[in-house]
């Protein structure tokens, strides 16, 4: 049960918006521009980032719903986005993104964690300097939304499986979809 009367039963985030309407609209169009906007990352790269990190602050639902995404977009299981999440540098992902990951993971734990030599490994990889902003602003927003979500205590479906069969509706649809949809 969440920490305040959401006024609604639906789950996470949309739960949340669906409470705030004020925050809603500029919470989803960040979340669509870092997630699906015009980039050179691929929608499954920036959702793996975002999954990647919400896996970092134990965000259940967020690293669910990302993962699913990430999965849908990247044509894997979730048992797959679970083996990166746990073990990325041992997975079969490009280097590029190994770097881009360490650099999310490191802006996880605060943004002074960032290192020039990642910064430099990221570009020795192949990121480009908009790559690297984008990384560090998918990983900075997604500890925001994490911390939202659990912060607010948001109704959490245990079963993945709601997830995967969502991810196909919000590929298509997009973060500015109704949240009731």
């Amino acid at each position: 049960m969440a920490h305040i009367d959401l006024g609604n039963e639906l789950p996470g985030i949309r739960g949340l918006m669906a409470f705030s309407p004020l925050t809603e609209k500029p919470l989803n169009a960040l979340a669509e521009v870092l997630l699906r906007g015009g980039n050179s990352l691929t929608r499954g790269e920036r959702e793996l980032i975002g999954t990647y990190v919400s896996y970092l602050n134990d965000c259940f639902f967020c690293q669910n719903v990302h993962g699913a995404m990430a999965g849908h977009y990247l044509g894997c299981n979730i048992e797959e986005i679970d083996a990166i999440k746990k073990d990325f540098i041992n997975q079969n992902i490009t280097a590029k993104m190994k770097a881009l990951l360490t650099i999310a993971g490191s802006v996880q734990k605060g943004g002074k964690h960032v290192s020039h030599d990642q910064i430099e490994l990221a570009k020795i990889e192949g990121a480009s300097d908009m790559e690297i902003h984008d990384t560090v602003l998918i990983a900075a927003s997604f500890c925001m939304f994490n911390r939202y979500v659990d912060g607010l205590a948001t109704l959490t479906p245990e079963d993945r499986q709601f997830y995967i069969n969502r991810a196909p509706q919000r590929a298509e649809e997009g973060y500015t979809a109704s949240v009731y949809k």
